[in-house]
């Protein structure tokens, strides 16, 4: 007579529920938050950019000194609205050779031909940095310069510098807009991921109730495991955020010049705490439904 080996019913553990599945669709949308990531940190830097492209022209009293224009060139370079690339102040000297040579290639008339002189001024052409770049700070900015001894004036566009900060200010608040919302589709997105993958726990969460487990007991194991899944999520959806961006910054030559790496390990690394951290509040808010339904609700 054969003999039928029993089958071995495999033992639910307290807070065991599909791992694969939840890690899948918190990394997904975690990735989804650190691509808009990027597209800020990116815009914020091509801001930047274009505002540190204003410059202003001082143009300078006649017959100064190069002691003068030393030590106004210094002058200039320790203000601290001043932009810099590197250790370098954005401080260039134009002479009014030079200013004149530029009017010729560019207009094709030699002025000084019928006027037997030069009536330019030395130049020094300052750009200022993204911080300082708004219409009133310009305004208190060329009055500061104009203060200065051997400025006769200073000149910039200011209606582009308004339609520039005008411009940059409507967009920033649409990305804003829009990555409000994508955070909060998100957070529902993986706050129902796991109130579904806890329902398959619902009747284990009530067994336990009964053989009288404390609130704390039956909670601890699902609030560790999706904290767990959390952090797990945010370091596969960063790894993945990081390869993209590399492959990006190597195929388009352009977008390089908008990276910013310390912005983007912050993204990363808040990736992973908001997966943690939206991961362990879905987990609590599901098991304390489960902890307060009576057994009918839960059918």
């Amino acid at each position: 007579m054969a003999t039928t080996t029993p089958r071995t019913v495999k033992k639910k553990k307290l807070g065991n529920y599909p791992h694969a599945m939840v890690v899948f669709s918190i990394s997904l949308a975690l990735f989804v938050i650190g691509l808009f990531g990027t597209l800020l940190i990116h815009a914020g830097k091509l801001s930047d950019i274009v505002k540190e492209s204003i410059e202003m022209q001082v143009y300078l009293d006649r017959n100064l000194t190069q002691v003068q224009l030393d030590r106004l060139q210094k002058t200039l370079s320790a203000k601290e609205y001043v932009a810099y690339k590197g250790d370098t102040a954005q401080v260039r000297f134009l002479s009014k050779e030079e200013g004149a040579k530029a009017f010729l290639e560019e207009t094709g008339e030699d002025f000084m031909a019928f006027l037997g002189d030069n009536p330019l001024r030395d130049t020094y052409v300052v750009r200022i940095n993204a911080e300082n770049s708004s219409s009133a700070q310009l305004k208190g900015i060329k009055n500061d310069i104009e203060g200065i001894e051997g400025v006769y004036e200073v000149q910039y566009v200011e209606s582009l510098i308004e339609s520039i900060n005008s411009n940059i200010q409507k967009i920033s608040i649409l990305l804003l807009g829009f990555a409000g919302i994508l955070v909060l589709v998100v957070i529902i997105l993986i706050n129902n991921t796991i109130k579904l993958a806890l329902y398959s726990q619902r009747f284990l969460i009530r067994s336990m109730q009964l053989v009288g487990a404390t609130s704390f007991f039956i909670q601890r194991p699902f609030l560790n495991r999706a904290a767990f899944q959390g952090i797990i999520s945010g370091i596969i959806a960063s790894v993945l955020l990081f390869a993209l961006m590399q492959y990006a910054y190597r195929e388009i030559t352009e977008l390089s010049l908008l990276k910013d790496e310390e912005q983007l390990y912050m993204l990363m690394i808040a990736l992973i705490v908001l997966g943690a951290v939206i991961g362990f509040l879905s987990s609590y808010r599901a098991v304390r439904k489960y902890l307060r339904l009576s057994l009918d609700e839960l059918y």
